[in-house]
């Protein structure tokens, strides 16, 4: 018999916010996190902006040596300050208790970037024998699942999921079935991502994946509108506590929501191009429902994948018509937190999912901002400009990523 998983904490490092609840706040107030990027010099890039976390110490947020700081890429210490957000807010001392029930399972889609960068210039420029002992443990994709389990002493599950911007969502599913099947009790979980790095920007650039309205960032990011032109790079991490529903209760936790769905699937098409039926994101979204045992008709808000790309908003149009029918024009609420913290790759399902659960708490379904123009493509309900209060008792939450992954999470109020 499966068991209930619930969710108790939540942390998040964006541009907009490196606390959850000014984060959500801003959420709230359709701000957008984008801007010009000034970690590194982009004089020679064509595109010089992007949801950059600016001023970011993590001895500021975690009582953390600043020695041990150093050892970790950037994408390490947003995941460690996120999940220290979520453990605190989650009241779990892991100290007590058996601790290889308690598991770590984060997504990243491409690790530490800049640590590769970092190490090759010093290959090149000074020699092999210069280049740093830590350059390894720091760049592997497992590095945040690794240090957050050494940080709290997790003994149990721990894994890591690549599956480029549907990692987070990925992890958070399979640590959610890891604690359904009794193989945990809790698990720290979510997404974090460094890729705003010279070789990052320049390398979706080249892609032409990126919006090129240098002129205005923060209305680059505009999914499901006819003037969108590509996504925006960006950073950071959404980490969540999951626990086991008894195992939560027993111990007085606050329960935020409960998670009673996850689908997977592949497009099986192109490596970077969705399926412009969204085939696959409808067989995701699907499933996720099937294993909630819900109909189409209990989601009341949809936070999508949403990423701001002419071909993508559209497939997931497609992929949502498909699935839910004559629901997804007369009744079902659909937005894009992209459109204010731009694209956070591989840890933008968990940051969506944070947003998720403080959206059932509330019940309040954030905005979709400039949205100006709506793509006569793009017919939904994609809640404009303003958050919109309203019943939310089921929320899906989608990411898709290049690879053809896509993987959709269904969050239920408690």
């Amino acid at each position: 018999m499966r068991k209930r998983v619930v969710v108790t904490g939540t942390g998040v490092v964006t541009s907009l916010a490196t606390e959850v609840n000014e984060f959500w706040d801003s959420i709230c107030a359709s701000k957008s996190g984008i801007g010009p990027i000034e970690r590194f010099d982009t004089s020679e890039f064509k595109i010089n902006f992007g949801g950059e976390v600016k001023n970011f110490n993590p001895t500021e947020h975690m009582s953390i040596p600043a020695k041990e700081v150093r050892r970790l890429d950037r994408f390490v210490q947003f995941g460690m300050v996120a999940a220290n957000q979520a453990v605190t807010q989650s009241g779990l001392d892991f100290t007590k208790g058996d601790a290889c029930r308690y598991g770590v399972l984060v997504g990243s889609g491409v690790g530490g970037l800049q640590e590769i960068e970092t190490q090759h210039n010093t290959l090149y420029d000074r020699g092999p024998r210069k280049l740093s002992p830590f350059m390894i443990p720091k760049m592997m994709v497992n590095a945040c699942s690794g240090n957050i389990s050494v940080h709290w002493g997790l003994k149990g599950p721990n894994s890591a999921v690549a599956t480029a911007c549907a990692s987070a969502n990925n992890a958070i599913g399979d640590a959610f079935r890891l604690i359904q099947f009794g193989m945990a009790d809790t698990m720290v979980t979510g997404g974090a991502e460094a890729a705003v790095t010279a070789m990052g920007l320049g390398g979706f650039a080249r892609m032409n994946a990126l919006s090129n309205r240098v002129d205005n960032p923060q209305a680059a990011s505009r999914p499901f509108d006819s003037g969108r032109d590509g996504f925006v790079l960006s950073e950071g991490a959404g980490i969540v506590i999951l626990e086991e529903y008894e195992f939560a209760k027993n111990r007085g936790a606050n329960i935020l929501a409960e998670i009673v769905g996850y689908g997977m699937s592949a497009d099986a098409s192109h490596m970077t191009a969705p399926d412009p039926l969204g085939r696959g994101a409808a067989h995701a979204m699907t499933m996720a429902l099937r294993d909630a045992d819900l109909a189409p008709e209990d989601i009341d808000y949809i936070n999508a994948h949403g990423t701001s790309t002419p071909l993508g908003d559209k497939a997931e149009t497609n992929a949502v018509k498909s699935v839910y029918g004559e629901y997804a024009r007369n009744g079902l609420a659909v937005s894009s937190t992209k459109s204010q913290v731009g694209h956070l790759l591989g840890a933008s399902g968990g940051v969506e999912f944070v947003v998720s659960t403080f959206a059932l708490q509330n019940q309040v379904a954030p905005p979709t901002i400039n949205l100006d123009d709506p793509d006569p493509d793009c017919d939904l309900d994609y809640i404009p400009h303003e958050a919109r209060q309203m019943k939310i008792d089921c929320i899906m939450s989608n990411s898709f990523g290049f690879g053809g992954h896509n993987a959709s999470l269904v969050l239920k109020r408690i």
